[in-house]
Parts: structure tokens; C-alpha cells; sequence
């Protein structure tokens, strides 16, 4: 395994491999459509996730905007996902999974926003794979994950606004 220390997170990683996040959506690096952002309906993107690491306690998410002019401004933080998940509907999210603080301020998903005219902003969505359970309760701050992850899963999206 390769080991990595991410900025998003307090934790070095093994990453696993054939751990993987990707959308039906949008492909890695490609524009996310208008319908995840403020100027559609402003729903989460599908999601599926694959080749979950053995041993993994729990999943949590986290979408960063890491080109905002405030710096990394959180746009979704989703803790307890169950490992056997192996997608999130558009819009949609398992029972039982605590929604974090976003930097808007509320839980839950809000869409790519950058300002008007700005170059593309880049979305990453990070899928991290717990061994032990974050312990992570509705209205988390996506900064207080701090439990050691078993392997990393990324997808990247852009948007713009015209």
C-alpha cells in the first residue's frame, strides 16, 4: 500500500485499491451539471461507491470547494454511512447517516455556487473508509474527522457559472 497524507484530513492512509467513488452524473474532472448546483435544483449528485475496503466500519463524505475565495468551504459532510452501500441516489441519502455542518451553515447538501465569471471551481467529493466508527453525530464539522481511514476514495467535479 502507498501511504498519503491528505490536507482534507487529520489522518494518514493506506490507501486500498479498487476503492473507488464515482457519479452516473459527471465523469472525474468533468463538469458537474447545473441541476447539483444553486443555479438548478440544487440536489446531491448520484454517487456509487465501490471496492470497499475489507474491515471497514463506516463511510463518511465530504465535498470541499478548495478554489473558494474563504479557502476550503465545505459543501456536504455525511458521517455513518454503512459500508455495504454501494450508491446514493440523486437528491437522496441512507437512514441512519448523521448530515454534517456545511459552511453555509446548514446540514446537508448545497451545490457548487462559485461567484459569477470566476474561472471553474473544483468540488471534491471524499469517500473515506473507517476502521473504527467516527462516533460522528448530526451537525458535525467535516474538520472534527479524525478517525484513522483504511483507504480514500476521491471524484472531482467543476462548475462555473455563466
Amino acid at each position: 500500500g502507498t501511504t498519503s497524507t491528505t490536507s482534507s484530513f487529520s489522518t494518514t492512509a493506506t490507501l486500498a485499491r479498487g476503492f473507488h467513488l464515482t457519479s452516473p452524473a459527471f465523469g472525474s474532472g468533468a463538469e458537474m451539471p447545473a441541476a447539483y448546483t444553486c443555479d438548478g435544483s440544487d440536489v446531491s449528485p448520484p454517487l456509487q461507491i465501490s471496492g470497499v475496503p475489507p474491515g471497514t466500519s463506516e463511510l463518511v463524505l465530504v465535498m470541499r470547494d478548495p478554489d473558494a475565495p474563504s479557502g476550503s468551504f465545505v459543501h456536504w459532510a455525511l458521517a455513518g454511512i454503512a459500508p455495504t452501500t454501494t450508491s446514493l441516489p440523486a437528491g437522496g441519502v441512507p437512514g441512519l447517516v448523521a448530515p454534517g455542518r456545511n459552511s453555509f451553515g446548514t446540514l446537508g447538501y448545497r451545490g457548487p455556487c462559485p461567484p459569477r465569471g470566476a474561472a471553474a471551481h473544483h468540488y471534491v467529493l471524499t469517500l473515506s473508509a473507517l476502521l473504527t466508527p467516527s462516533g460522528l453525530r448530526s451537525g458535525f464539522s467535516a474538520d472534527q474527522l479524525s478517525s484513522a481511514a483504511t483507504g480514500i476514495a476521491t471524484l472531482i467535479g467543476t462548475y462555473a457559472r455563466r
